[in-house]
Formats: C-alpha cells, structure tokens, sequence
C-alpha cells in the first residue's frame, strides 16, 4: 500500500493548523482554518464545517467553508438529527453515502437533498477522552467518500483536537508538535492491520478498510484499538 502522499498532505494541513494556533488570541482563526482543511484534504469534498458549543452551550456550527455546510448544519441543529450530531453523540465516525436514500435521519436528509448535498462524512473531535465537537465534510454527488477518506479525516480530526487542547491548558496537556506525530504512528498501525485483513482474507483494501471501522462502530472502540487487537492477536471478529 502506497500511503506516502496522504501522509505528506496530511503533515502539510497539520503545519498549517499549527501555526494558527500557535498565534496570540487566534482560537477563531485556527478554527475556520481547520474546516478549510478539511475540505483541501479530503479531495471529494465540496464543503466543510466544524461544530463546537457555542457560549450558550448549545451545539453550533462555528466555522463553515461555504453557505450549502452552514445550511445544512442548522438544518441538523434545529431537526435534532443528522450524521454531524450522530457523530458528536456516538463518539464515531458517520458516513452518509447518500441523502436521496436515506433512511437513518430522513428529515434531515431530504432537506440536506434540497440543498444539494448527496453525501456527508462527519468525524468527532475527542480531547481528553470526550466529545468536544465534529469536523464534517459534504460532497455534491452519492458515495463520494471512501473508507480511506474517513481515516484521514479521523486522523485530521484527532491531531487536531490535541492541538487545540494543547494551546488551551499548556500545563496540562500533550505538547502540540506530539499531537501529528501520535496521529501518524496511529495511521501506520492502522495501516498495517488493513494489509493482514487483505492478506488473511483475500480482500482488497477498501474492504479491509470498511471491515476495521464497522468493527470500531460495534464493539464502541477506537479504530487504532481495533487495529492493535489484529495485529495483536491475530484473528477478531473483523474476520
């Protein structure tokens, strides 16, 4: 598997987030920044948005690449469902595949479809063990992420939730320039349980992939904890 270009692209968005954050008073910058991102990185993206609570403490889209993502986030806030808030509630990565059909948040899906949006994949982010919000994306047409998309916005989403941790309690928590480093050692062993699947059942890569993350939804658990328990153990029940 050739994973180097995604690993140089994801280390380039990482550099950028950094030195926001890094940045006196600039907590709204590297917010807005994240969701611009997001939208570079994952290439099917049409749009991206990050919500966090709001001063209020209610749920809130706090940065928005384009109107169709602000849109459709409010549309979630005001219904009580959609994939971003699933993702939020569930601590778990959700991809909608496509809003036309649609039968887990119907709704919202046939307002996001008003809208034009055919596809959303939606990632929370997790600092110090718990849910602090979801870094989404949405595409124009249906099935327009792959497998490998939601790891490397989960991965996004990871580094930077330590990131931004890091500039707020200096103190207390990890160093920011560890925050990369730690996603990326993830993604290698990510990586490396996707290649035993492949080999073990003679499947391609974007079926290992898929196999991985439904056992992280089922068993509650990360995907890099479903990654160590096969490489690990040998056989699980992703087999």
């Amino acid at each position: 598997m050739n994973t180097a270009p995604s690993v140089a692209e994801l280390t380039a968005a990482f550099a950028r987030l950094q030195s926001t954050v890094r940045r006196p008073g600039s907590a709204t910058s590297a917010v807005h920044q994240l969701g611009q991102v997001a939208r570079e990185l994952i290439d099917s993206a049409a749009g991206a948005g990050v919500s966090l609570r709001g001063e209020d403490g209610r749920k809130t889209t706090t940065a928005a690449t384009d109107r169709v993502v602000e849109d459709a986030d409010d549309l979630q806030y005001e219904l009580g469902q959609g994939p971003c808030l699933s993702a939020w509630e569930t601590v778990s990565p959700q991809r909608l595949e496509d809003t036309a059909t649609d039968r887990q948040w119907p709704r919202w899906s046939a307002g996001a479809l008003r809208l034009g949006v055919r596809s959303v994949l939606s990632t929370p982010l997790i600092y110090a063990g718990e849910p602090i919000g979801a870094l989404q994306v949405y595409a124009t047409r249906a099935g327009a992420f792959s497998a490998d998309d939601e790891r490397m916005l989960e991965l996004l989403a990871q580094a930077a939730a330590i990131l931004f941790g890091a500039a707020r309690t200096p103190k207390t928590s990890p160093q920011p320039d560890r925050a990369l480093e730690t996603a990326l050692t993830d993604r290698r062993e990510i990586d490396m349980a996707t290649g035993v699947l492949m080999g073990r059942s003679g499947i391609d890569e974007e079926t290992a992939r898929t196999r991985l993350m439904e056992a992280s939804r089922s068993q509650d658990r990360t995907l890099v904890d479903i990654a160590h328990q096969v490489l690990d153990h040998g056989r699980t029940s992703t087999t």
